[in-house]
């Protein structure tokens, strides 16, 4: 497939700095939402995640947030999702992250990405044998891709976040409770992940602008 080339707008992709401590509690409580069904819930989370992790004003952080909501709402039912709206509408999400100039992505492909990993993460909670180290690779594909970075550097990330899958899917297996002390324990690997990322991301720039 030919991958169409995309450029951010100057200066502003490497203006802004994501907060991992507020992104990984909106991620968070996105998952205890999409878990228990609770789709306004859903979207509240997604709008932190946006606001916090891409800033696209107060009018796109909405839209995106709605259209990742949609994207997680299609994948939802087991074994009869829907991956194909699921893509269609996390494309309009990073389609907006362009156009905003916080990624330089073909939308298409971020999308593909990003549901790859829903994928093999849905067919680890399914099937124990499935190894972890495919989820790790997924997430490293889609981190490398979305922020420009050398596959290594964004590892530590992929791990942690693989890390927070597990609390949650323990999680899920006790029973969804909100006074389930694994829900602190998920919270603080998502807030590691993406604080690993923005460390990553940070270096990455630094590297760029001593070049």
């Amino acid at each position: 497939m030919k991958v169409r080339q995309y450029r951010a707008v100057p200066g502003r992709r490497d203006q802004f700095r994501f907060d991992p401590v507020a992104v990984g509690h909106a991620e968070c409580a996105a998952w205890v939402a999409y878990y228990r069904r609770d789709w306004p819930r859903m979207l509240i989370g997604a709008v932190g995640m946006i606001r916090h992790g891409f800033a696209l004003g107060p009018l796109g952080d909405i839209v995106g947030a709605w259209q990742v909501m949609l994207a997680n709402r299609a994948w939802a039912p087991w074994p009869d999702n829907d991956p194909e709206s699921a893509r269609s509408h996390m494309s309009r999400f990073y389609a907006m992250a362009n156009r905003s100039g916080r990624v330089a992505v073909d939308p298409a492909l971020a999308a593909r990405l990003e549901v790859q990993w829903w994928h093999v993460h849905r067919r680890r909670q399914h099937d124990a044998s499935v190894d972890q180290n495919l989820l790790v690779d997924a997430l490293v594909r889609l981190y490398a891709y979305v922020y420009s970075a050398d596959q290594a550097t964004v590892l530590r990330a992929a791990e942690l976040r693989v890390k927070a899958m597990d609390l949650s899917d323990m999680w899920v297996c006790n029973g969804c409770d909100l006074q389930d002390p694994l829900l602190r324990s998920e919270r603080h690997a998502l807030v590691a992940s993406f604080s690993a990322l923005r460390e990553a991301i940070d270096r990455l720039r630094s590297s760029n602008h001593d070049g």
